[in-house]
């Protein structure tokens, strides 16, 4: 990268984070770095917010001429589409190496095989119908599925970020096409992670049905979660990977969606 190149602007890398995690067409027009991928990392949150404005308006688009149920289905489908099922992927890949290897080596080397195998297929089915019946379920009270969709795409990567800033990365080996990942998080980058979760919350309060009990209780059981996720990464990897990150946001967003169910 040319040293003399300016440092890109906010604007520049909530760009950059748009384009890292979706299929949404942007325009960058700066020299893409490590070093601007970990400090696009901090809008991680709020492309959760534009992916959830974006399911929202497909929900109700959809549910003027289906049933809930198809509605949710197809809100899935444009999920996946907009993300290139990007999350799902890591799901998938974390399953079959933790399922089907032994030592670090060989998780890592299943970890990043292209093909898919019956840990990672189980896995994508299970959490897929169980997102779906959820959604299905919380479709009962429009308001509370446009707040859970928003809660569960920001909140999630949130989660999933965070454990940037508390585990090491660990690397594949030099032959292996790892993706891209972030792997370092500023205290700034921290610092507006949690900020855009702290707005989504307050909104979440004050504009829908969900009472500071079930506010409170969606941070706990993510909190758990994250407590989780990071004793299940340190104990089979001694760190995380991109798939780690990526499993760690299907988690996180399903037990979103299941805490909100269990309080109905």
């Amino acid at each position: 990268m040319n040293t003399h190149n300016p440092s890109p602007s906010q604007k520049q890398l909530l760009l950059l984070a748009v384009s890292f995690l979706t299929r949404i067409p942007v325009t960058l027009n700066f020299e893409v770095s490590t070093t601007a991928l970990n400090q696009a990392s901090r809008y991680f949150a709020l492309v959760g917010v534009l992916l959830a404005g974006i399911l929202s308006l497909g929900y109700l688009v959809f549910s003027y001429f289906f049933p809930a149920s198809i509605s949710v289905a197809l809100v899935m489908a444009l999920g996946l589409i907009l993300t290139g099922a990007f999350h799902e992927d890591g799901l998938a890949d974390v399953w079959d190496g933790f399922g089907g290897g032994w030592k670090v080596e060989d998780k890592l080397t299943i970890m990043k095989d292209s093909r898919l195998g019956t840990y990672g297929a189980a896995a994508l089915i299970i959490v897929l119908l169980i997102k779906f019946q959820s959604l299905v379920v919380l479709s009962e009270s429009l308001n509370l599925l446009l707040i859970a969709l928003l809660l569960g795409q920001s909140l999630s990567r949130i989660v999933a970020t965070s454990l940037i800033a508390d585990m090491d990365y660990v690397s594949h080996d030099a032959t292996s096409k790892v993706k891209p990942v972030a792997m370092y998080l500023s205290t700034e980058s921290y610092q507006i992670l949690l900020a855009t979760g702290g707005a989504v919350i307050l909104f979440a309060w004050l504009f829908s049905v969900l009472s500071i009990w079930h506010i409170f209780t969606v941070i706990l059981v993510l909190t758990i979660t994250r407590f989780i996720l990071i004793h299940w990464f340190k104990k089979q990897l001694s760190g995380y990977t991109g798939d780690c990150l990526g499993a760690a946001q299907q988690i996180a967003e399903l037990a979103v969606y299941l805490t909100l169910v269990s309080m109905l």
